[in-house]
């Protein structure tokens, strides 16, 4: 909750140093992700007023907070599935949700499927192509992101479908 280097960063280091570990990487990544972002929800929950806003305050993100309010408990589930995949800061996602009141298991569910989701790909691109994906990726994130959340979004609309 508190790290403030984005774990993809990490991840793409680690994976481009050995290859073979790569999935133990993407693992270890999302659980590690998931297990932050359950501390950033128990602060939202329990201590927002101190712990919470001080962490929002330090990575200005506390305007974006009261933007998210009224989103929030209408579609909460969406944005910590749509905000896991994006790099949209995850911290802000997190102290949300306690705040907010999501509920846990559906907050931990949404982060697993979200966050592993995002890890995964990175490291698939990263073990598939190698070290010249890397500034690929680093580059077009956001663009990658939105393509796979449009593909996301068709398939669950696909599966309706049918």
């Amino acid at each position: 909750s508190i790290f403030p280097i984005p774990p993809d960063i990490i991840l793409i280091l680690m994976v481009i140093s050995n290859r073979a570990k790569s999935w133990i990487y993407a693992i270890i990544c999302t659980v590690s992700s998931v297990l932050g972002g359950i501390i950033g929800y128990l602060i939202g929950a329990f201590f927002f007023g101190t712990i919470g806003v001080f962490i929002l305050e330090t990575y200005n993100l506390i305007d974006n907070f009261d933007e998210i309010k009224n989103y929030y408990y209408k579609y909460g589930i969406w944005i910590v599935l749509i905000g896991g995949l994006t790099p949209f800061p995850y911290k802000l996602i997190t102290i949300s949700s306690g705040f907010f009141s999501l509920s846990l298991p559906i907050f931990i569910l949404m982060s697993f499927v979200s966050r592993g989701t995002r890890f995964f790909i990175v490291t698939l691109l990263l073990w598939y192509f190698g070290p010249s994906i890397k500034v690929y990726i680093e580059k077009h994130l956001s663009k990658l992101t939105i393509l796979f959340l449009l593909l996301l979004i068709a398939g669950f609309l696909l599966i309706k479908l049918l």
